[in-house]
């Protein structure tokens, strides 16, 4: 839980909700990682594990594609896409990350459904596994935004 952020309250009954998780295989230590978070703080939170739509991409750059589809197909409140890029010694790394932020986006605005940026976008391999293991762990923060964003476009 990053500082500074307040703790949704775990009484909070999101049981109505439907989650779709998108998890990229590419960067699979970080990103499974984060799919656990998402997974056992929507639990807490009460969303029931029938309704949490669990789907797997090759990497982030299908992200955007597979939150369309499973909002589409579930009709899910809100869709969580994990992946992770890091920054190599070529160009590949922006060109892809200014893809996946700009494909997420539109997916929100085009579907009218909350889609968050579950994408970690690290300069090296240390800096994602300060965000996705242990107690860094971004994913059950963002399975809370999650569950905030939906609860508010439903009332």
């Amino acid at each position: 839980m990053k500082a500074g952020m307040p703790h949704l309250n775990t009484t909070i009954n999101a049981s109505s909700l439907k989650i779709g998780v998108v998890t990229a295989l590419w960067n699979s230590e970080i990103t499974h990682s984060l799919r656990d978070g998402v997974i056992q703080r929507l639990k807490e939170l009460k969303v029931s594990e029938s309704n949490i739509i669990l789907y797997e991409v090759d990497g982030s750059f299908e992200l955007p594609l597979a939150a369309q589809h499973i909002i589409e197909k579930y009709q899910v409140d809100v869709v969580i896409p994990i992946g992770c890029l890091i920054k190599g010694s070529t160009l590949h790394f922006e060109y892809i990350s200014e893809a996946v932020s700009q494909g997420i986006m539109q997916v929100g605005l085009q579907t009218k459904t909350p889609v968050l940026f579950g994408v970690l976008t690290c300069l090296n391999e240390d800096q994602a596994r300060a965000r996705a293991i242990g107690p860094g762990n971004h994913g059950p923060s963002w399975a809370e935004t999650a569950v905030k964003q939906a609860l508010s476009y439903k009332s």
